[in-house]
């Protein structure tokens, strides 16, 4: 039970650190609000000329300046509040009092934990609605699974049949309880799907990765081994933009070593590339 939490928290977190790093620069919301400023700038100062040729363009042009700041200002309101929520599911979890004049948040248990952060996703979900509810429901999704999962789970099968990046991000924590629940058809085609859509959310890799292990209990020991070597090789292969070998994943090398088990001779095959000198020369050993 303890490797399902770390596995979801994993997954949460990662959602959470991609999102929180645009929480103040949401690309679509950008595009937006440079095409409303575009129209603003273009009607500012003709106001006068405009008016004579068609009344009331003037007040158009005030709504649009007011729409464009009520916007910006709504937005960082709503992100802001998913933020504080997101801060609070990542808490420490411990038996340890924060020390005195501490405003960190600290539970002594998971569920105590995710129950606070419930309230808050769904507090965020509730009021914000849009593209920032649909994340706020899905923190509260995967934080449901620690409270009750059956419920989490349906919630996760409502969002997952969004093409949007909090969908796919439902699809793969879906693919989870799947696997965890022992259907593993399901899990499989779940993780297949996702792993031939062009912009997955999540790293190919990654999805690929836990396909394979899929196949391993399926039995299905030849097409594991198969996305473990391409996992690996294509990692130790991989260069920089300066034509440097790039540092193996975490995943890849798990996937190497996953590989040994399956297929030891594959397995050589894959060399793992030796890190630069600081100092220049060359790899580290030659």
């Amino acid at each position: 039970m303890s490797r399902k939490k770390r596995r979801f928290e994993q997954l949460e977190a990662a959602a959470s650190a991609n999102k929180e790093k645009k929480i103040y620069v949401n690309p679509l919301q950008q595009k937006v609000d440079e095409r409303l400023e575009d129209v603003e700038r273009k009607l500012e100062g003709k106001g006068r000329t405009i008016l004579y040729v068609i009344g009331g363009i003037v007040v158009l042009t005030l709504l649009v300046a007011v729409f464009v700041k009520w916007n910006r200002g709504s937005n960082a309101i709503a992100q802001t509040a998913l933020g504080k929520a997101i801060e609070t599911s990542q808490s420490r979890v411990t038996d340890t009092p924060a020390p005195a004049g501490s405003t960190e948040k600290t539970f002594k248990t998971q569920k105590e934990r995710a129950e606070a952060s419930i309230s808050e996703f769904q507090a965020v979900a509730d009021k914000f609605g849009g593209a920032v509810g649909e994340k706020a429901r899905y923190f509260a999704a995967v934080n449901h699974l620690f409270v009750d999962r059956q419920a989490g789970i349906q919630e996760l099968e409502t969002l997952a049949g969004s093409s949007s990046d909090v969908g796919k991000l439902a699809k793969f924590a879906l693919a989870q309880t799947r696997a965890d629940d022992g259907k593993l058809d399901e899990a499989a085609a779940i993780y297949q799907e996702l792993a031939a859509m062009d912009n997955p959310v999540i790293a190919k890799d990654t999805i690929n990765f836990e396909l394979a292990k899929i196949y391993e209990k399926q039995g299905k020991k030849q097409d594991a081994a198969d996305i473990y070597y391409n996992i690996a090789k294509a990692a130790s292969e991989a260069k920089d933009t300066d034509g440097k070998p790039v540092k193996m994943t975490e995943t890849a090398t798990k996937a190497k070593e996953n590989l040994q088990i399956l297929d030891p001779a594959r397995a050589k095959e894959i060399v793992e590339p030796k890190p630069e000198s600081p100092f220049g020369g060359g790899p580290i050993g030659m």
